[in-house]
């Protein structure tokens, strides 16, 4: 392996951890208690990491930052949800541009939306209501404001940040 091949994985890895530990923070810290779970602005920095990073990394970063935030801050439970939901999420965005900005990373922001409020509800409507129970579902699906505003909180997020980072050039410089 080059140096400079040796200097790129490294930097994908830092920036890697950097997303993970961000979007730790903006989960587990900056976030309003909601029903059986919270809302927060996340999922944000998830758009950008992958607009940003390879697809593996991404996800990485997203499900890391996600599920540790769910596991330290009281919220164990929804972890399983996390890693299937935040790994989805990433999936979605490209950065295979020079801008972070694209047409397919705005629109990737409405598949976020139905993965994480189908997602979620269903796993609390079958996981933790143990089985499959239609009230229960339809109960888990009353939270789904919950879900819009979180996945509004983050849009605005990427779409601000991503806005910022094409118009400083940094996604060229890094």
């Amino acid at each position: 392996m080059t140096r400079t091949a040796q200097n790129d994985k490294l930097k994908t890895l830092v920036l890697t951890g950097l997303f993970s530990a961000l979007i730790f923070v903006f989960t587990a810290y900056i976030h309003v208690p909601t029903g059986a779970g919270y809302t927060h602005a996340g999922d944000g920095l998830i758009y950008l990491a992958a607009s940003i990073l390879p697809t593996p990394y991404a996800i990485a970063s997203g499900v890391i930052g996600g599920a540790l935030a769910d596991g330290l801050s009281g919220y164990p439970v929804w972890i399983p949800a996390t890693i299937l939901i935040k790994a989805a999420t990433a999936l979605f965005f490209s950065n295979r541009n020079d801008k972070v900005l694209t047409l397919r990373n705005i629109l990737a922001i409405i598949p976020s939306l139905i993965v994480c409020v189908v997602g979620y509800s269903l796993y609390e409507g079958i996981f933790l209501s143990g089985g499959v129970n239609k009230a229960a579902i339809v109960a888990a699906f009353s939270q789904t404001p919950c879900y819009l505003i979180q996945v509004g909180a983050s849009a605005v997020l990427f779409l601000v940040t991503a806005a910022a980072f094409d118009k400083s050039g940094l996604k060229k410089r890094i």
